[in-house]
């Protein structure tokens, strides 16, 4: 056994004083999908609905007490690790957040820590939040606890990788790991080594991994998409790409942010599981190696859940697109009677209006529609576009058109 292993293995019998391993869960519907035996590590179940307090509590217990007050930058759940953590331990905590960071996440990382905790909220983005808990700690003497970049949190996120053996009572044959700083990556690797096949997923908008590799050393790669916000890393941790460097760079994949909000409602809608959307991409990357594990035993790492529901309506809007279900068009219509209901007749039964606005102008002969339409197979568009066509419709699909979309849709 590795330096390594044991001290991943006696941080997680420190942390069964604070909290019990997180589940590992047989997914019957993924497994009999896939044609494998698939397993969740549910870390959306922690305490904290993350990983990150396994990290944060393991920092910090290395240097209690010499230190005593903490302080991390954060928009979301290594805030909320660092706070509970702060609570445990009776230690001050001061916690640096965006501007921008929604309330809910706020009220969340105040009622782990209670009155241990002081939230500052600094900056409109991340660097600038990141900055000022950093002259903070210069200026207090404090101690700066990073969400990724440090050998005890590596350590302590390893911890997941110690539980699934134990569950599991073998190392599984894949896992799949969703990546942003690499601290989960980088202990889990460090802890099964070559004993298991991995695979490593990214968003589309922050390949943190995938561009280190390529380059031969950590790069920011922004400006980064923050939608998958528990994993939008512009630059990989060092610490954490030195573990992770002799990795394949085709076991690295990428997934786009759309497409990671159908797994979201699939496992909300016929699992009954809350997701936020990093803790969704390791399930959705099923799919891109269904051939390699098909017979195998598999475990997804299901990285967190603090999903706020506001953005319940933005995810399905995105899973429909990405589906093919839901489509946007610009509507050339002609300024004549009866050319609204020529066009309504050519709908399907299952195609169904949900955005309609018509903009008529004074001396033109046609006006312009912008309609959203919903459909329940994504093969019901061939005919009705077909239609369209045969009537003398012009229209444009604006569905993919991101300038569009942002103002319109």
């Amino acid at each position: 056994m590795t330096d390594f292993q044991l001290k991943a293995k006696a941080a997680t019998q420190a942390m069964r004083d604070v909290f019990g391993a997180t589940p590992l869960q047989r997914n019957d519907h993924l497994s009999d999908r896939f044609e494998a035996d698939i397993w969740l590590k549910r870390e959306d179940l922690s305490p904290v609905r993350s990983y990150k307090l396994r990290g944060a509590f393991n920092a910090m217990r290395k240097v209690i007490p010499e230190k005593s007050v903490f302080v991390c930058a954060s928009a979301g759940n290594h805030a909320q690790g660092v706070a509970f953590m702060c609570s445990h331990f009776g230690v001050r905590g001061v916690i640096f957040m965006p501007v921008t960071t929604p309330q809910q996440k706020i009220q969340k990382t105040r009622i782990f820590g209670g009155a241990h905790i002081e939230v500052r909220l600094v900056g409109d983005y991340f660097d600038k939040t990141l900055s000022a808990a950093q002259e903070f700690c210069i200026q207090e003497g404090a101690h700066f606890l990073s969400p990724f970049d440090d050998e005890d949190v590596i350590e302590g996120q390893a911890s997941v990788a110690v539980e699934i053996e134990d569950q599991l009572a073998r190392v599984p044959a894949h896992i799949i790991l969703p990546v942003g700083g690499g601290g989960l990556s980088a202990g889990v690797v460090s802890y099964f080594g070559k004993t298991c096949n991995y695979t490593f997923v990214e968003p589309d908008g922050a390949p943190s991994l995938a561009s280190a590799l390529a380059k031969g050393e950590p790069v920011d790669v922004s400006p980064i998409n923050s939608f998958v916000d528990g994993a939008a890393v512009a630059k990989i941790g060092a610490r954490n790409f030195e573990r992770l460097r002799g990795i394949d760079p085709s076991d690295v994949i990428t997934l786009s942010e759309d497409r990671i909000c159908v797994t979201i409602t699939e496992m909300l809608n016929v699992e009954g599981v809350v997701l936020e959307p990093a803790g969704a991409l390791s399930i959705e990357a099923l799919s891109e190696v269904a051939d390699e594990i098909r017979g195998k035993t598999v475990v997804c790492v299901a990285s967190g859940g603090n999903f706020d529901f506001e953005r319940l309506p933005e995810v399905k809007e995105r899973a429909q697109r990405y589906s093919g279900v839901k489509k946007y068009f610009i509507l050339r219509m002609p300024q004549r009677p009866g050319a609204l209901k020529e066009f309504l007749g050519i709908l399907g039964p299952e195609d169904d209006i949900c955005r309609f606005e018509y903009l008529k102008k004074s001396a033109r002969n046609f006006g312009s529609v912008l309609i959203g339409i919903e459909t329940r197979k994504p093969d019901s568009f061939g005919p009705f576009l077909a239609q369209l066509d045969a009537a003398g419709f012009a229209y444009t699909d604006i569905t993919n058109d991101e300038t569009l979309a942002q103002f319109v849709i």
